[in-house]
């Protein structure tokens, strides 16, 4: 894709879109008073914000990790920077981007019940730790913007009474009908709090300690449009807006992508355009497919990527089943909206494997297998409360390396464990659009049992925290589990990088080839080199004719050995990947 930097770009036509927004938000008479304040905050930070010397459009040489900023430590060093100095000896440049997870001070959620968006936690490091990564790497922040930590000084104002405070929170009555919610997670929408006027209940989507703000309060608003643009100060080309599907409330709705929240995604990405075109924003909404891809807008005037989460236990199912049906035909619909926007693909995160985005694509019958798969393979499974009392699984809390790999698997040999896990990675960095890989998929870990039972918490089960010799010493070990997942991830992001046709706003064509194989036809934007993905899922083989039968050649190399391969019929083994390269490159 290219630059973020379209649409519009001058202070007169900004203004007029703003003004558009806040009237559409706050009416026209409020809008009047709200507008001279949001265009003075603009003009004070156009002054202060320059492009990173890595800033610049997307290609094939970017991926992103996603990591804590804790996940590696090293005695008394401050982990963010025992963090940069892991990433620079053990990935180089095959990482363009890192995503790191809040890293402010926090009082539950692992970061995203936070205290104080301007601040980073003592216990991690300082923005000057922050800005070296920003400078070896593509940056991504989290914006959690949603709600605010119970112990915030912005929440403690509010039960103190301040007036300042008053506003900034979503104060109920518990007799309300608030049956339409959807709800995320199986704990109360209200929680009642002890303030200076006496009892309230306060709007709480995620936790009694996640309590949501009120952006029907344009200071609010305000507010968090002034920490979006700090975050671009400290670094940040990607802003990661996390549940940003629940910020607007409104009694007798669903308080789920209501028009109010799709206008202020557009806002944001308007202030961006304005004072810092080389950002990114990308929404974090983990809910069905249609619902998730409404956040392109019309395909440039919201975010720039949507997190494609339907891909994770689509991707579980294909291997589980042995059959890659359901993943071709859901792929082959996939369009993203204009040149300007693209897909966000990840198969694993610091949360479990949603499983809202793959219904009506696998039936029930199918994710039912999926549950008991979870739980064979040391896995839980996480439920939410329906209006109707009963309770709906929302996702799979397990290390995808373990949710991938039956336990035979395991017994008869690691390396067919590896080659499995490796190939449902490679669909991950084959599709079109920006590939983010999470760290402990990087690093093959597995479930981190202990963790859960020391926080009480299903999610940890993949948030496992590693000492730096620890880490250090499986992957000297180039047999170990370890050694071997890094290895192959290696191989597939050199070669993905060393292709066009890998641009993530490169043509796409899913071809339907044979029920064991998921095949991509890549084609690089401009120069026209084209790369056949090739990815064996059943673990049976399979054999197959290339259908390019117009192409001159009857021989090609497949980039990730750099041996050749007869196109006419291709013998795959188990769970080998082959991404065949069509066409010699331009020389």
């Amino acid at each position: 894709m290219p630059s973020p930097a379209t649409g519009i770009s001058s202070p007169e036509s900004s203004r007029l879109r703003f003004q558009e927004h806040l009237e559409f938000l706050y009416g026209a008479e409020r809008a009047k008073s709200i507008l001279p304040h949001l265009i003075r905050n603009l003009d004070r930070w156009r002054g202060e914000l320059d492009p990173p010397p890595n800033a610049g459009p997307l290609t094939e040489r970017d991926a992103m990790l996603i990591t804590y900023a804790d996940q590696v430590r090293s005695g008394d060093e401050a982990p963010l920077v025992t963090l940069e100095r892991f990433l620079s000896r053990h990935l180089g440049d095959l990482i363009s981007s890192v995503h790191l997870l809040p890293f402010f001070p926090y009082s539950s959620d692992d970061g995203f019940s936070v205290i104080d968006y301007r601040q980073v936690d003592p216990a991690l490091g300082t923005w000057d730790d922050i800005l070296r990564i920003a400078g070896s790497y593509r940056l991504m922040i989290d914006a959690v913007i949603n709600h605010v930590s119970a112990k915030s000084a912005w929440f403690r104002g509010f039960l103190d009474g301040d007036p300042e405070y008053a506003d900034h929170f979503i104060s109920m009555d518990p007799a309300a009908d608030l049956s339409a919610v959807v709800r995320p997670r199986d704990l109360p929408l209200l929680t009642p709090v002890q303030t200076s006027l006496g009892q309230r209940h306060v709007w709480t989507t995620f936790s009694p300690d996640q309590v949501d703000l009120n952006y029907a309060n344009p200071d609010v608003l305000l507010q968090m449009l002034d920490v979006l643009l700090s975050y671009v100060r400290h670094g940040a080309q990607f802003i990661r807006l996390d549940a940003i599907a629940f910020l607007w409330k409104e009694i007798g709705s669903s308080s789920i992508h209501l028009p109010q929240t799709h206008r202020v995604v557009k806002l944001m990405r308007d202030v961006l355009q304005l004072a810092a075109p080389w950002v990114f924003l990308i929404t974090e909404t983990n809910v069905p497919h249609d619902e998730n891809v409404s956040y392109f807008g019309n395909g440039s005037d919201e975010a720039h990527m949507v997190y494609q989460f339907a891909l994770p236990p689509l991707v579980l199912h294909t291997f589980h089943s042995g059959d890659a049906t359901r993943l071709t035909e859901w792929a082959t619909q996939l369009h993203p909206p204009s040149p300007q926007a693209a897909y966000f693909n990840f198969l694993a995160s610091h949360d479990g494997i949603g499983l809202r985005p793959a219904r009506g694509i696998l039936s029930d019958e199918e994710i039912e297998a999926l549950l008991a798969m979870a739980e064979e393979r040391g896995g839980a499974v996480s439920y939410r409360a329906l209006e109707s009392g009963e309770s709906d699984p929302y996702e799979l809390n397990v290390s995808y390396l373990d949710a991938l790999t039956p336990p035979d698997v395991w017994h008869a040999s690691a390396d067919r464990a590896v080659a499995r896990f490796l190939a449902s990675q490679a669909i991950l960095l084959s599709l079109q659009g920006l590939p983010g890989i999470y760290f402990h998929s990087l690093f093959g870990s597995r479930n981190d049992a202990a963790g859960v039972s020391r926080s009480g918490r299903l999610r940890s089960i993949n948030r496992e925290k590693f000492t730096l010799e620890d880490l250090e010493s499986s992957l000297t070990d180039a047999t170990s589990l370890r050694g071997q997942v890094l290895a192959g991830f290696k191989r597939l992001l050199a070669a993905r990088r060393a292709n066009p046709a890998f641009h993530p706003a490169g043509f796409q064509e899913i071809l339907d080839l044979d029920t064991a194989v998921f095949a991509i036809l890549r084609t690089a934007p401009g120069s026209g080199e084209r790369v056949l993905c090739l990815h064996e899922v059943a673990g049976v083989g399979a054999s197959i004719a290339a259908p390019l039968g117009a192409m001159a050649a009857s021989e090609a190399v497949d980039m990730i050995t750099g041996q050749t391969v007869a196109l006419s019929q291709l013998q795959m083994s188990p769970y080998q990947v082959l991404w065949i390269r069509l066409d010699e490159p331009a020389k």
